[in-house]
């Protein structure tokens, strides 16, 4: 289903059913009130986002730290693959939903509430911010404990009130921080639901760092040397490119000209460096545009080369990333990697990487643009706020990068 459409029956379908569910849930706890059940099986949801699945890591591990619970995930298919970099939830532990048609969806969310039952589910955290979809999810999940982001006195974006511990989004804070606050409010009688009055910090989202051995490394050299023979580790820095962005919010693209006049200008500063555009292969075509636009062979189309599960090693061997907003610069922040991201209709404030990254970002009065109150939908169709992000900005960061480097070797 493309973006809109799921977004069209989240609101059609989703207030009426989650209507309908909060009246059930109210009778029963009515003549059944509700018991207190300690965290055994847990189960996130997280459906539409990579890059989330990565930032909710350190909230998963505390629930685990301080519970010793059982964790388990349930993702759209296409983006499952991202829980395999840190491996904090085992691949049987998993349950994936097809977002490929509505009645292939139906099916699948039948299938998982009878998974939820199979594995004694007992708490649910629903880490989506506004999602109808994954609220009756939560509903219907069978779970005693469930945790997740109430509107309060927010209008709009209702999804029913059967949380047993409904927390209010705080939208001044990283959606990191908003993440713990969920699991604070699963381990702490909260004084004043909604409000959870714990202290978080940045200390406590520092996410677990995977460092790929030196036989690992020495493969990935081996494979950029495929896409570039003159390739040797002592001889070239990586620069990574991404200049794609999800279809869930296409205004977060950079255009293609000017990532093309960034690589280009580094390229000449730098011979020593070698850029390697990178992606999925359905994204092959607009990677090999920019590469022709700056007609140099030190810049590689590798797009659809390397597999999901190599990325921890390309990032690895790679001395920068400059990336639209996005999922591979929350991927790479589980590397010492220096990331460069643009943002634009999001802020950074919010949504940026957690590891060693630098925001671009030009803080327009309308940026940002999109929010948990809206949707994640902008009706701007003129991304100025990344139009006034310029090339020379861009450019220099990453010449001082690299100028920083061969000063301290």
């Amino acid at each position: 289903m493309k973006v809109d459409t799921m977004r069209t029956v989240d609101r059609i379908l989703g207030v009426p059913i989650t209507f309908l569910l909060s009246g059930i849930y109210w009778l029963i706890y009515k003549w059944y009130p509700r018991r207190n059940v300690s965290i055994k099986n847990a189960l996130f949801i997280e459906l539409s986002e990579m890059g989330s699945a990565i930032i909710a890591d350190p909230a998963m591990r505390r629930l685990q730290q301080a519970t010793g619970a059982n964790l388990y995930f349930v993702i759209f298919k296409k983006n499952a693959v991202s829980l395999s970099l840190l491996n904090t939830i085992g691949e049987n532990n998993i349950f994936v939903i097809r977002e490929s048609n509505l009645l292939v969806f139906a099916w699948d969310v039948l299938s998982f509430l009878v998974w939820c039952r199979r594995r004694q589910i007992d708490t649910v955290i629903d880490l989506e911010l506004f999602s109808r979809a994954t609220s009756i999810l939560t509903a219907l999940s069978g779970a005693t404990n469930r945790a997740g982001f109430h509107r309060g006195h927010d209008e709009g974006l209702y999804r029913g009130n059967f949380l047993t511990h409904p927390v209010t989004y705080n939208s001044h804070v990283h959606v990191s921080l908003n993440f713990m606050s969920l699991i604070a409010a699963l381990l702490h009688a909260p004084a004043e639901p909604p409000y959870n009055k714990t202290l978080i910090g940045p200390a406590d989202v520092e996410l677990a760092q995977v460092r790929p051995d030196e036989r690992q490394r020495t493969l990935m050299h081996g494979r950029i040397r495929e896409l570039f023979p003159d390739y040797e580790a002592d001889r070239y820095r990586v620069l990574l490119v991404n200049a794609n962005a999800s279809d869930l919010l296409p205004q977060r693209r950079w255009m293609p000209e000017r990532f093309a006049a960034v690589i280009a200008q580094v390229l000449s500063q730098f011979p020593d460096v070698l850029t390697l555009m990178t992606g999925a292969p359905g994204e092959k075509e607009q990677a090999q545009f920019i590469c022709d636009l700056v007609a140099d062979p030190r810049c590689v189309n590798s797009a659809g080369t390397f597999r999901f599960e190599e990325l921890v090693g390309l990032y690895s061997v790679a001395s920068a990333m400059l990336s639209n907003d996005s999922g591979p610069p929350h991927f790479a922040s589980i590397t010492p990697l220096r990331t460069f991201v643009l943002f634009g209709p999001e802020t950074p404030a919010l949504y940026g990487s957690l590891g060693n990254s630098e925001p671009i970002y030009a803080g327009l009065a309308c940026s940002p643009c999109v929010s948990a109150f809206n949707h994640r939908k902008t009706s701007c169709t003129d991304n100025q706020c990344l139009k006034a992000i310029t090339v020379e900005d861009v450019a220099q960061r990453l010449e001082r990068h690299f100028g920083q480097i061969a000063a301290a070797s």
